[in-house]
């Protein structure tokens, strides 16, 4: 089964618990901390395989969950590290944020990998939090939660030539003919109702056709199967648009039909008009199709673009195109790969997606507002990650935490802000009475 978007839900593994320990050793009255750190959750990445071709895997599983961490314990013992979630996708597939629409990533190369959620950090173990003035601190850090978001996944094939055209007109019959792809064929309209993917041989030279599924006037906004496979056309190098020499089931004109099709094209995505064309007339074998190619022959030959008549059905014609076809994809791949290597040089063959502030990075960004009647919320993932790693039945934490927001400039803020000594801060459902001067290291 052919399946070409999904929404999934991913969930990084938790962060361990750091552990709050002292030695307690025969003869060592006054042992010192020795509380091992939370080992951090697994990530969650998905990973490109050339050896799928469909996202079906996704069909009825929706939610996965990496490992999480675990708790550190005793005598310096650090938790283990959580296993990293590996989701495999087929090549070609884009990732977006569901609520957002915004693109995290586009998985082209076999092997890539996109990391969609960040494990959460373990928590540090008590000796972490030993100062000049507290030489036993009673307490450790919770582990970080992992990070969850809702993901669409796209699939767009990857071929080097898109094969595009009314329906009916032999697309499906064509690839046929040159590939091993065996696609239904019959003569109704729609009988390709998924794209088709199938690798041809020219000599000692090879590539990658996409038969999409037929278009109609209108599939720019929908009608037919309009968006379900426009976009399986934009990552061709190259176009095949497919005409109907016979003049269809309708007597139809070559010409308009090209024409509907271009538009539709167009309108979809303006750049597919500047892409290599071919234009092939087709069914060459049918009475009439001569004074139909002549005149389709000419219209194409107005626009500069290169025009070939043949008959999927008979063979007729076919190695011409082919060998034509060929040469384009072979020109098209040196120039893609000469423009690589001038922008770019070799690509990062890892995406990395991580929006958040993580451990030893520059200070978090957050954002205080005044709500009005001595109430002030911050706001910033961050900050409110602190606040969900502090243990609050533990006084010792919970002053440690005030002195962690003093120093990421969370009070200087406040008081920027208007707040003053007992005024209420919100961090996430935690509520702080505030109190110029706090620190946590004393």
């Amino acid at each position: 089964m052919f399946l070409d978007q999904v929404t999934i839900y991913v969930k990084s593994g938790d962060g361990g618990a750091g552990c709050m320990s002292f030695r307690r050793e025969a003869h060592v009255p006054k042992g010192g901390p020795d509380g091992g750190d939370g080992g951090d959750g697994g990530s969650v990445y998905l990973v490109a395989d050339a050896g799928l071709s469909s996202l079906v895997d996704y069909r009825f599983k929706h939610h996965f969950k990496a490992e999480r961490g675990i708790h550190g314990k005793g005598s310096k013992m650090d938790g283990a590290r959580g296993a990293d979630l590996l989701l495999p996708v087929p090549v070609g597939t884009v990732v977006y944020e569901l609520d957002s629409d915004e693109v995290l990533g586009d998985l082209v190369r076999d092997g890539q990998k996109l990391l969609v959620a960040p494990g959460g950090y373990g928590g540090r173990g008590n000796p972490h939090f030993t100062t000049s003035v507290k030489r036993a601190p009673a307490f450790a850090e919770l582990g970080e939660p992992g990070h969850e978001r809702s993901l669409r996944l796209e699939l767009k094939l990857l071929a080097d030539i898109a094969l595009v055209g009314m329906p009916s007109v032999g697309k499906s019959s064509l690839i046929a003919r040159i590939s091993a792809a065996r696609p239904k064929i019959a003569d109704y309209p729609f009988t390709t109702l998924i794209p088709n993917l199938g690798v041809v041989k020219v000599g000692d030279r090879s590539f990658v056709c996409a038969d999409v599924p037929g278009l109609i006037e209108g599939a720019h906004e929908g009608k037919g199967l309009g968006h379900a496979f426009l976009r399986h056309i934009e990552r061709s190098a190259a176009i095949m648009h497919i005409v109907d020499l016979s003049g269809g089931f309708e007597g139809r004109d070559p010409v308009e039909d090209f024409q509907i099709i271009e538009h539709e094209l167009a309108q979809h995505a303006d750049e597919l008009t500047r892409r290599p064309r071919i234009v092939v007339g087709n069914k060459l074998d049918t009475e009439g199709a001569p004074e139909r190619s002549a005149a389709l022959k000419a219209h194409a030959q107005s626009l500069d673009l290169p025009y070939f008549a043949l008959s999927a059905l008979t063979g007729a014609g076919l190695d011409v195109l082919l060998r034509y076809s060929a040469e384009l994809v072979y020109e098209l791949r040196r120039e893609a790969a000469a423009l690589q290597e001038a922008l770019h040089g070799e690509a990062d063959f890892e995406v990395r997606y991580v929006h958040l502030n993580r451990r030893g990075r520059a200070a978090p960004e957050f954002r205080v507002e005044n709500k009005g009647g001595g109430v002030y919320r911050v706001t910033g993932e961050a900050i409110e990650r602190m606040v969900v790693q502090t243990e609050w039945d533990n006084e010792e934490a919970v002053l440690w935490l005030q002195g962690r927001l003093v120093r990421a400039g969370v009070e200087t803020a406040l008081v920027d802000a208007g707040a003053r000594d007992g005024d209420t801060v919100r961090i996430l459902d935690r509520e702080f009475e505030f109190e110029v001067g706090i620190s946590g290291d004393e």
